[in-house]
């Protein structure tokens, strides 16, 4: 029996992509691993990915603000969210799969853990998915999400943003980042976009709108690239 090839390493860049440890952003203090990572060898398990098969994401997946068949709509603003997903060299990634999952329009998760003195939508689950097309480029519809208080420190407030999960080839290749909108004031105070130590690096986590991508009458628009690798990389959550 022959070993299986090992997948080419990839260095974290540091000086992107936020460290384990940000002090500023409480929970890491408790999850930052306190020893360095041991290297071990990959098995099938970690050399293969999901098999999503023909009609298992479909478009109605990637709208948010449709539920239970379509019959009442999620309460917000209603936006359109769509980009490219790239390698390094700038070329589409194609046919990758795209999840998100954010809060609701008054800043509330659909989840047992938040007591968030908020109203929940019952038209919205909050998650959805989508394949990108051949040149690479996703597209979903949901609503604008709302900023919530989150307790890191003392009047803490988290700016709007979606949550974004990419997966590769395989299983230990998922990639998640945050999406934030332009211009909102909560920048200076939030940790966790602050710990993106290179400023240019934390401005591609932020979509900007697009009037091309807005539906006169019934959505705005937002453009929003996802790099994967190279100096214009997305910072991202996990490492590489």
């Amino acid at each position: 029996m022959t070993d299986l090839a090992l997948p080419a390493a990839y260095r974290r860049d540091d000086g992107v992509h936020p460290p384990l440890l940000s002090p500023g952003y409480g929970s890491t203090v408790l999850r930052a691993p306190s020893r360095a990572p041991l290297l071990l060898a990959h098995t099938l398990t970690e050399l293969t990915g999901p098999v999503l098969g023909e009609g298992r994401v479909t478009g109605a997946d990637a709208d948010l603000t449709l539920v239970d068949g379509g019959a009442e709509e999620a309460q917000g603003q209603r936006i359109v969210v769509t980009g490219r997903v790239l390698d390094g060299d700038g070329r589409p990634v194609p046919h990758t799969l795209v999840e998100v999952w954010q809060a609701n329009a008054a800043g509330r998760y659909k989840h047992k853990w938040d007591q968030h003195d908020a109203p929940l939508d019952p038209h919205f689950d909050g998650v959805g998915r989508a394949l990108t097309d051949a040149d690479g480029r996703y597209r979903f519809v949901t609503i604008k999400p709302g900023a919530y208080p989150w307790g890191n420190h003392a009047n803490a407030w988290r700016p709007a943003h979606i949550h974004f999960s990419l997966f590769g080839r395989a299983f230990t290749q998922r990639l998640v980042t945050q999406m934030y909108f332009p211009d909102d004031p909560l920048f200076p105070f939030d940790p966790i976009y602050n710990s993106v130590p290179d400023p240019a690096a934390r401005r591609r986590m932020v979509s900007r709108f697009d009037l091309a991508e807005t539906v006169e009458g019934w959505a705005l628009g937002y453009t929003w690239d996802i790099v994967l690798r190279g100096r214009e990389a997305t910072p991202m959550e996990t490492p590489a």
